[in-house]
């Protein structure tokens, strides 16, 4: 009987592990990172303040589990879907609309997780600073990679920029997020699409493959 009794323990407490990072990820969009406080979700969760700290310690380990259980949904959100298409320049496209599309249908609540926590931890030093930074870099080191896979296959120009466009790429969608966000504006959204498209015309070849007139078109 202790085997039955200790899985169903590690059952139950990786589901409250996941309620709480869920509830975690989404007020840290808000509010920040500094905002959350283990007796603050185990009351907003009707959770026991003990229960919750045995799940994670600290209230630094628990902004270090929030970042990693943000950066999972990111990837499942942004990351995954453009790999369904092959090396190109609508991949790259695909996975700017993705970023968007995350962004605009509030996979978290304050917009994009990382902008919201890269402007809280971006001055300081730290554990958390580094999990941010390092989530950070590894996010501009896919784009720039799928540029320049879209470049090697003929479809953007030879002499192409990558770090340039995929930083101007970045900007682009960034700012779609941080106009929406601030103003309830989801015509930001628009402009930043429109905006990237323009930009990726300007960057195709010859041999590039069509893309969308507008942004959802």
């Amino acid at each position: 009987m202790t085997a039955p009794r200790t899985d169903n323990r590690v059952r139950r407490g990786n589901e409250t592990r996941r309620l709480v990072l869920s509830r975690a990820t989404a007020l840290a969009s808000v509010e920040g990172l500094e905002g959350l406080s283990l007796g603050r979700l185990a009351a907003e969760l009707g959770l026991s303040k003990s229960g919750v700290f045995a799940l994670f310690g600290s209230k630094e380990e628990l902004q270090l589990a929030a970042v990693r259980a943000a950066r999972e949904l990111y990837v499942d959100h942004v990351v995954r879907p453009p790999r369904e298409l092959p090396a190109g320049i609508a991949r790259v496209w695909r996975l700017c609309e993705a970023w968007l599309e995350y962004s605009r249908s509030r996979v978290f609540p304050g917009g994009c997780f990382f902008l919201a926590v890269a402007a809280e931890f971006d001055a300081r030093t730290g554990p958390v600073h580094d999990l941010v930074a390092d989530a950070r870099l590894e996010w501009i080191t896919y784009v720039e990679i799928t540029v320049e896979k879209a470049r090697r296959t003929g479809q953007l120009r030879a002499d192409l920029d990558v770090p340039l466009l995929a930083f101007e790429l970045i900007a682009l969608m960034e700012s779609g997020n941080l106009q929406s966000v601030l103003f309830d504006d989801v015509s930001a959204y628009t402009k930043a699409g429109t905006a990237i498209l323009a930009r990726l015309r300007t960057a195709a070849s010859a041999q590039a493959h069509s893309l969308p007139s507008r942004f959802g078109g």
